[in-house]
């Protein structure tokens, strides 16, 4: 397992030491730091951590007190200490932190304790008051599979998303289409924790403008590619 700051591959090209994309693809222009008030943990799929199409890199560089770990199947005592650790949100009061795995709920995923993040209370009956948002980034098939291979995680109360715009994430393939990528979830998330849809527009505004990057440089290849 890595934790955070940069991608665990070293790529041949010529890095941007900030981003970890190649200097002709950063995204270093498209960060919009935005202070949450919650601590944000990203579980990265190894696949995902070298794909210049995901979004998870852009929301941790946006989010100054994320953290970023990369693995399938993390050791228990490491991911009790990612899931468990003291909050660094600073200004935060003491106490306990509960972590909250962002998940979509689905006929397929066992029931588990509910998270409602109007009320801020599991199963309606247990009020949080120092949350970390847990969320999984890869593909629906991969992040179902670190679900269900780190009994942890799986036991974690959920946060499943209601009523959220469609994705503008065109950039990849969605098998269903309220399913958003991770840095929109995340968004999302975070506006109705702490119910400021305002204060995450720049992320999501940042998202676009990465989207619209990706694109171009797709078709630059393409058009490479053919000789034109």
């Amino acid at each position: 397992m890595l934790v955070s700051a940069h991608d665990p591959f070293q790529p041949r090209r010529q890095l941007c030491s900030r981003c970890q994309r190649a200097q002709t693809a950063c995204i270093c222009h498209w960060i919009s730091p935005i202070n949450s008030i919650f601590d944000v943990l990203i579980l990265q799929h190894p696949m995902e951590a070298a794909n210049a199409k995901n979004s998870a890199r852009l929301l941790h560089l946006s989010l100054p007190n994320s953290r970023l770990a990369v693995g399938e199947t993390f050791d228990p005592q490491e991911l009790d200490a990612l899931l468990h650790g003291p909050s660094s949100v600073p200004g935060g009061t003491g106490g306990a932190v509960q972590p909250v795995l962002l998940y979509t709920e689905d006929a397929g995923t066992p029931a588990a304790s509910r998270f409602d993040a109007r009320s801020m209370m599991v199963d309606g009956r247990r009020k949080v008051e120092r949350l970390r948002l847990v969320i999984l980034d890869g593909t629906w098939r991969k992040s179902r599979k670190m679900l269900f291979e780190n009994p942890a995680l799986h036991a974690l109360p959920r946060l499943a998303l209601q009523n959220t715009p469609l994705s503008q994430y065109t950039i990849r393939k969605a098998h269903k289409p309220e399913q958003l990528s991770t840095l929109e979830a995340a968004g999302y998330a975070l506006m109705q924790l702490e119910k400021d849809s305002e204060k995450y527009h720049p992320l999501l505004t940042a998202f676009d403008g990465f989207v619209l990057q990706q694109g171009a440089l797709r078709q630059l290849g393409q058009a490479g590619r053919r000789g034109e």
